[in-house]
């Protein structure tokens, strides 16, 4: 696969806890500074916390009535909520671009469609079966993985894109065939809400609850090939006899020739056992293929297992706590370098600087939301911009109570 061009991540891949610990071992502040810090650290989160908790809530009473692991018995008050995905479809989308995911674009998604998957199966996906997908991403890279080829005897490195979190949300279409129904077990107009980890690209179509296994060409040819030369050796061995015979009768039947066939004892036992051996070839053939596609969705199966973190309304709880975590470091580390920088910072200099921390001192290159972080401190009351962009952070000694009238 060709090398692509993995654009920086919006997710920071470090505990809030971790950052602020970060950020004070990069100095500044004194001993006594640090514990204010600190404090104020622990007073934001639970700010971001409460907040959250009014999300989440929400969330549970637009997705109660589409639950398909409800175990409450539904209320039929005109207060409560309509029979309706959009409202929950909607909160979890802004909820996603809060964790810092990103959503999978349409070009992206059939790309990965028309590829062969990774662990050497072939996957199909009918999008027909979905009246609604949402299919979002976060933690982007490239990596390497060495594959066997030709039974063990070569090697053959591979690059690919990897997705370290995939959420997926699909809502099944209402008009579902019957056969589709019973094939794949959907429920029309039901609900499916997963979350995986390390998915490569061209594996999202595994993700899909309908995806059907189909045959590579090479699979075919390591069927077909070793049952031909097979089939060529049972017709030659023991169907021999039995086709001059049938050949024989054929031809007294149709006329082509005047003299009878006698079907004595023996003759029979030819046929018979001609037949029992084409039969038993079949079935061998048969089973050969069956088998085989069983191991692919082992394959699959197991795949799968340990790749799901969790499902339906597990997802937007792990997600809640994914969303709380990036907005809390995302306003730390911008009031942190506001609070101890030696100068008056502009928006695009303070984000410049963050990231080229990120990249010089951890190795990481990051997309840092400069505009989320701010908008969130302001709303704190924690930093000021002036007419002309330079952006001051509120001192320590005042930013507790500010914290605090900002509605906590």
């Amino acid at each position: 696969m060709s090398s692509q061009k993995i654009e920086p991540l919006r997710f920071i891949p470090f505990r809030k806890s971790d950052v602020v610990e970060m950020c004070l071992a990069k100095g500044g502040l004194d001993k006594a500074q640090r514990q204010q810090f600190r404090a104020l650290y622990r007073l934001i989160e639970r700010h971001f916390h409460l907040e959250f908790h009014e999300r989440v809530e929400s969330l549970k009473d637009s997705f109660a009535h589409i639950n398909p692991d409800a175990d409450t018995l539904k209320v039929d008050l005109p207060s409560t909520l309509p029979i309706d995905c959009e409202p929950f479809a909607t909160q979890l989308s802004s909820l996603l671009e809060k964790a810092n995911f990103e959503r999978i674009d349409e070009q992206t998604l059939q790309l990965a469609l028309s590829r062969d998957s990774l662990f050497k199966v072939r996957l199909a996906v009918d999008m027909h079966d979905f009246a609604d997908v949402l299919l979002y991403a976060r933690g982007k890279q490239e990596r390497e993985e060495t594959l066997s080829t030709l039974f063990g005897l070569r090697k053959q490195t591979i690059r690919f894109i990897n997705y370290e979190r995939v959420a997926i949300y699909i809502r099944l279409n209402e008009h579902l065939d019957i056969d589709r129904q019973k094939q794949f077990n959907l429920q029309p107009g039901g609900i499916v809400l997963k979350l995986f980890k390390n998915v490569p690209e061209a594996d999202l179509e595994m993700l899909f609850p309908n995806t059907e296994i189909r045959m590579r060409l090479i699979d075919k040819v390591l069927i077909g090939v070793p049952a031909a030369i097979s089939g060529g050796i049972v017709i030659s061995t023991k169907l021999g006899g039995t086709l001059l015979l049938l050949a024989s009768l054929f031809g007294f039947w149709l006329g082509l020739h005047n003299q009878p066939v006698e079907l004595d004892k023996a003759a029979l036992i030819a046929l018979f056992a001609g037949f029992g051996a084409l039969g038993s070839y079949l079935w061998k053939q048969f089973n050969t293929f069956k088998n085989r596609k069983l191991k692919f969705v082992q394959s699959l199966t197991q795949n799968l297992y340990f790749k799901n973190l969790d499902n339906n309304a597990g997802v937007f709880h792990r997600l809640i706590d994914d969303a709380e975590e990036e907005e809390c470091k995302e306003a730390i580390l911008a009031y942190y370098f506001l609070l101890t920088s030696e100068r008056k910072l502009t928006k695009p200099e303070l984000d410049g600087l963050i990231e080229q921390w990120f990249k010089e001192k951890w190795r990481c290159t990051i997309n840092f939301e400069i505009e989320d972080a701010l908008h969130k401190l302001k709303k704190l009351g924690l930093v000021q911009e002036n007419h002309d962009g330079y952006l001051t952070a509120t001192a320590l000694e005042q930013a507790e109570s500010q914290v605090r009238s900002s509605g906590l």
